[in-house]
């Protein structure tokens, strides 16, 4: 039990020195990831749409 005690006062020991973003970097790094994703997801949409056609087109 004691070692269990001992390990999470580590880890808040360690938690204290993380540097942690500021809320303006934060909502910096959200917008891009967002954006990122936003981007990939119609980028594969459109591709899974154009080789879906191909292939029907070869396929008629």
């Amino acid at each position: 039990m004691q070692r269990i005690v001992n390990f999470f006062r580590e880890v808040g020991r360690e938690m204290k020195k993380v540097s942690w973003p500021k809320r303006k970097e934060l909502t910096k790094y959200t917008v891009t990831v967002l954006s990122v994703v936003v981007f990939f997801s119609v980028f594969f949409a459109v591709l899974d749409l154009g080789i879906s056609e191909l292939i029907r087109l070869i396929l008629e």
